[in-house]
């Protein structure tokens, strides 16, 4: 695997980290999807939902392969305007206070553009608020304060800003000059990157795959509903390809590739996991296998809604997941030689 596939992976993670996604506002990176698939002359399908379903090619007489990663990510929402003008919110997916503290964000407003903001702990000069330090950060006791000049809900509410706005995290993003990458969610944008890199490998060398595949981005992963609907019939095996877990107990760094045999949902299926160990030796891939204790990714979605097929789960190692994350590109790397020694290209 070519390096310059690893480096086209991570500039298209940068790009779609600049592009604000929270579930449920995701029709910007949406159109970015399918664009990249669209340029490489891929045919997909925008689903309902917001999911992009591309058509990689390919024949023979297995079952086609699904590879899924969700361009979605984690954020908030607005609650409620409080009387001084600050913002409650409450958070989409798992965004924990504890790591969006001080966090920059943004506002998007429904038909009044978009404004800036800083959520912050309630009284937050530790000058002033004697309890800093022992009060339990909830979205309770958060708030956003807007870059703009509010002194009572009536200011806010006159710039437009109202219940169910969605608002945006920083991704604060940075790509280091010994490899890491690190930003708010890499969770998945890095593997919605790694795709696009892979599908690029497969139709630069115009490689002929020996089944069908299919790569699905979908749009709800976050909340749990992401890949539960849109699976082409012909689909036998799905493999998700999300963050890999690193943290204390598990084997895996941000510069291996993780392979996860069971999750909060379950038992992957047996048969591919060892496909996919496989691989990786074939690739001379570095990787590890953990256990994640608490993890579910598009697959569960799809199982739970009852579709009929085999399913795995890969990805680069990602630390500090939900909060400010950080990979390498040797993750990247690892990643994409399993995927080919996956479909043995």
């Amino acid at each position: 695997m070519d390096n310059k596939y690893v480096e086209l992976a991570v500039k298209k993670t940068v790009e779609l980290l600049a592009i604000d996604s929270p579930s449920g506002y995701t029709e910007n990176v949406e159109k970015y999807v399918i664009n990249e698939f669209s340029k490489l002359g891929y045919e997909l399908k925008h689903t309902r939902k917001g999911g992009v379903l591309v058509d990689l090619g390919g024949e023979g007489s297995q079952g086609a392969l699904l590879l899924s990663a969700h361009v979605d990510t984690l954020g908030a929402m607005v609650t409620k305007i409080k009387e001084d003008g600050r913002l409650m919110v409450t958070n989409v997916g798992g965004m924990n206070a504890n790591n969006a503290e001080a966090e920059n964000c943004r506002i998007v407003t429904k038909f009044n553009g978009i404004y800036e903001g800083t959520l912050q702990l309630t009284n937050a000069s530790l000058h002033v608020n004697g309890k800093y330090n022992e009060t339990v950060r909830t979205f309770d006791t958060m708030e956003v304060v807007l870059d703009e000049i509010v002194k009572s809900a009536d200011d806010a509410k006159k710039l437009g800003i109202s219940t169910g706005d969605f608002v945006c995290f920083e991704p604060r993003t940075r790509v280091t000059q010994n490899g890491f990458i690190k930003s708010r969610f890499l969770d998945d944008k890095l593997s919605v990157g790694i795709l696009i890199g892979f599908a690029t490998y497969l139709k630069e060398l115009n490689i002929k795959l020996p089944r069908k595949v299919y790569v699905f981005i979908t749009a709800f992963e976050e909340v749990g509903h992401g890949a539960s609907a849109s699976i082409p019939e012909d689909v036998t095996e799905a493999i998700a390809v999300d963050m890999g877990c690193v943290g204390e107990g598990l084997q895996c760094t941000e510069r291996q590739v993780s392979i996860c045999p069971k999750d909060s949902a379950g038992p992957y299926s047996y048969d591919v996991v060892k496909k996919l160990i496989a691989a990786a030796k074939n690739e001379k891939a570095d990787y590890a296998v953990d256990v994640y204790p608490f993890y579910k990714s598009d697959t569960a979605a799809m199982l739970a809604a009852g579709h009929d097929l085999r399913h795995g789960l890969i990805g680069a190692g990602v630390y500090a997941s939900h909060g400010y994350e950080r990979s390498h590109k040797d993750g990247v790397l690892n990643t994409l030689k399993v995927l080919k020694g996956y479909l043995e290209v």
